[in-house]
């Protein structure tokens, strides 16, 4: 049986589970032991409680983009040398023109960024 396993339901259940699953940082549990199997319990619980309140959402294709050129020290006309045009690029960046299967092939290959990121489905401004 585990001991003083419990749910986390706010943050002091949060902070009493980071308190007990650092010790098994220090000292790390067998494999096949009950320590190791309290230490993977609590990190799922804690894990759990973290995707539910502190989610981290995917970029936007467009702030994907941004991100890209921005790490590497390159500014909006690279997307236009990419995509052929500089006009094609404002309108990208500025949300007036989607993304087309074509271009993204392109910059995923480019700047890179996955294309599973780039495909995601993103709002044009009005």
């Amino acid at each position: 049986m585990m001991k003083n396993i419990r749910p986390i339901r706010n943050e002091s259940d949060y902070d009493w589970a980071l308190e007990e699953i650092e010790a098994y940082f220090q000292d790390q549990p067998n494999p096949g032991t009950p320590d190791a199997d309290r230490f993977d319990v609590l990190a799922a619980l804690i894990e759990t409680y973290e995707d539910k309140n502190w989610a981290i959402e995917a970029p936007t294709p467009v702030d994907a983009i941004r991100y890209a050129l921005e790490l590497n020290g390159e500014k909006q006309s690279r997307l236009g040398a990419i995509l052929g045009s500089n006009s094609r690029a404002s309108e990208i960046m500025n949300l007036k023109r989607p993304l087309t299967l074509a271009m993204i092939q392109k910059i995923s290959v480019e700047l890179p960024i996955p294309a599973e990121v780039l495909i995601q489905p993103y709002h044009l401004s009005e």
